[in-house]
């Protein structure tokens, strides 16, 4: 490097070095772009440049150049040297003090690319990549450290040496970001099996003084649900469709306006796991996303041991706005403790979720700045829209794509008009940074963290919005596997369900009234569909003149009711899902809606398996394999790969 290395490093020189000046007392430090003139390490032409989009973007100007390849990385970190008139570090040869880092806390320290050296001649030497935040970060160094001196180390080697000398209190962290009460991490399966037990205890009373009495409980909690989950959607479809009408809706006018005055740094994070088949193809995806590669960061989350995923993407060459951040072992492993763990890595004030088979629309984070701009901080999510392009692979990609547009396109718009909190997906969501870490990220121990998360922001005063933008999945199309992923996604939901009943009345009071009937409609409502459904197909027994437990007690007007109610439940389903797949792209698929009466049981059976798990396995994460019924596709050869950050 053409900076003087730090003396302390290399000499093991007592003497601290001089500690570097700050901006008022150094009035007439050069500017970044001139000292890099002065050594001939930029042009003028590329520095013009350069400063032109800094105008736009909230991003320094040492990534601009980076990120353009118009600065070497060496001479980036010599120069910044050179301007604070401070030493560049070799923390690889010569490690930092681990008790100085406890001092300020490992995670403290990766959030700010800063980490505590030495103790040195009544001062304590700190290497940081951001120099220009020095100032600012010694308000939060301790006193015993003495007086502070500035010295410099790449970003990526001041993550290696944190993540190596403190993996296991990152992943402790990560692993227990979200408070405890918020969290299911202290879930007990004995507590389950006690409360499990005593509703048998109370089902078997009934039964024992009367089945017919049993029966009709369950069969009236059933029917119960059943019209309760059918008036949601009803309610939900008419006020999308009411707000269809309006000629100019609140999206279309703000895209209308001028963009951000400034574009937001987004940081995105894909974990993988495991993922031979899809990773190259991820890559090739992601680099048709419309966004200046200066403000863009893509984390493609790993763990540890899946040496299988590291290995694949070494295979298709990274471009300089894509890295790895190897996650270590820890208690449990799951998407949420990866991304709790990679989150802290992340540069942007943005931070958005991808899963690993996703395709999303070009255009989607040019929709996402733009709406965050346009909202206040009390909007802090935003969710797209989901899609499937393997619609047509087999009759169970169909009634799931079905479902989708069900879903994403009709119900869940009416939901956020009806005012409920939103429990959001698992992918194409995007957060503001700051919301993000007050409620300490996603609970690590929750296989539906992103409906947990959902529900915890509503709980803090934050609001979700959807946005209109669409991400393409591959629709799990297999009948093993798809009753495994709603098995994990049903357990998940009964989980939060749990764990935010812990105390109902302070959840009431956190939500108010309206959002917290919305929140037993919604997560009540389906898990007791699924749970009771098969009651409710004992009904077909009457037209088929078989034996019922009712037949010989219910009266005709209330089976001819129910029979109404079973007709209409029906018939909504069939219209909510002939209007979702009535766009060009999948309304070949209106044919096929009416089979879905096939396809629910499904549900019901993954069921049975995720409350097994809830007692036995509540923590397991039954992975989703990608990449079985996906469009052939090959990662590209682009810019030098970033080095991964490794334990």
């Amino acid at each position: 490097m053409s900076a003087t290395p730090l003396r302390l490093i290399q000499n093991h020189d007592t003497s601290p070095p001089a500690p570097a000046m700050t901006d008022a007392q150094h009035p007439q430090r050069k500017q970044l772009g001139q000292v890099l003139l002065d050594m001939g390490a930029l042009s003028k032409e590329n520095l013009e440049i350069a400063t032109a989009l800094q105008r736009t973007q909230d991003v320094r100007l040492g990534d601009i150049l980076l990120a353009h390849g118009f600065v070497r990385r060496v001479d980036l970190y010599a120069a910044l040297a050179r301007q604070y008139g401070c030493s560049i570090a070799d923390l690889h040869r010569h490690p930092p003090d681990v008790r100085l880092i406890d001092d300020l806390s490992a995670d403290f320290c990766i959030r700010n690319r800063v980490v505590p050296w030495k103790n040195v001649g009544g001062g304590t030497v700190v290497i940081c990549s951001r120099p220009d935040e020095f100032e600012a970060l010694q308000k939060e160094f301790p006193a015993h450290w003495g007086r502070s001196f500035l010295a410099i180390a790449p970003e990526e080697d001041i993550l290696d040496s944190l993540v190596a000398m403190r993996h296991r209190a990152l992943t402790q962290r990560a692993e227990t970001r979200v408070a405890g009460h918020e969290s299911c991490r202290g879930w007990n399966p004995r507590t389950v099996i006690r409360y499990a037990a005593l509703l048998l205890a109370i089902l078997c009373g009934l039964f024992f003084y009367s089945t017919l009495v049993g029966f009709s409980v369950l069969v009236g909690w059933a029917v119960f649900t059943l019209l309760m989950n059918s008036a949601l959607k009803l309610t939900a479809s008419i006020l999308y469709w009411r707000r269809q009408k309006i000629p100019v809706d609140d999206f279309a006018r703000s895209a209308d306006l001028p963009g951000p005055h400034r574009l937001p740094m987004i940081s995105i994070m894909v974990p993988l796991y495991k993922e031979r088949e899809i990773a190259g193809r991820l890559v090739k995806r992601l680099e048709r996303i419309i966004y200046p590669r200066e403000l863009l960061e893509i984390c493609l989350v790993v763990e540890e041991d899946d040496t299988l995923t590291q290995n694949t993407l070494a295979q298709a060459d990274l471009p300089r706005w894509m890295r790895q951040v190897i996650v270590p072992r820890g208690v449990v492993k799951t998407k949420p403790r990866a991304l709790n763990f990679a989150l802290d890595f992340c540069r942007g004030s943005v931070i958005g979720v991808y899963d690993a088979e996703d395709a999303p629309a070009a255009d989607q984070l040019l929709k996402v700045a733009q709406r965050f701009s346009d909202r206040g901080p009390e909007v802090a999510c935003l969710q797209g829209k989901l899609d499937f392009y393997n619609a047509r692979t087999n009759w169970l990609s169909r009634c799931f794509t079905v479902e989708y547009a069900s879903w994403w396109r009709l119900v869940l718009p009416g939901v956020e008009q009806i005012g409920f909190a939103i429990p959001l997906g698992g992918t194409t969501l995007f957060f503001r940074r700051r919301a993000l870490d007050e409620l300490g990220g996603w609970d690590a121990h929750n296989v539906t963290e992103d409906a947990d998360l959902g529900v915890r922001l509503a709980r803090h005063g934050y609001r979700t919005e959807l946005i209109d933008t669409v991400t393409e999945e591959e629709a799990n199309c297999r009948a093993w596997p798809w009753i495994k992923q709603r098995s994990r996604w049903i357990k998940g939901y009964a989980m939060t369900y749990g764990v935010h009943m812990r105390h109902p009345a302070r959840l009431l009071s956190d939500l108010g009234l309206w959002k917290f009937i919305g929140f037993q409609l919604i997560f009540l409502g389906s898990l007791s569909g699924v749970l009771l459904a098969p009651l409710l197909w004992t009904f077909w027994a009457f037209p088929l003149g078989l034996p019922h437990p009712l037949r010989d007690v219910m009266p005709d007007t209330l089976l001819a009711l129910l029979g109404i109610s079973f007709a209409a439940a029906e018939l909504l389903t069939i219209a909510i899902g002939i209007q979702a797949v009535s766009g060009p792209k999948h309304k070949w698929l209106r044919g096929w809606v009416p089979t879905l009466h096939f396809y629910y049981p499904l549900a019901s059976i993954a069921a049975l398996k995720g409350f097994i798990e809830i007692i036995t396995h509540p923590f397991y994460w039954d992975k989703t394999q990608h990449g079985k019924f996906d469009t052939p596709a090959t990662a590209t050869i682009s810019e030098s790969s970033a080095k991964p950050v490794r334990v």
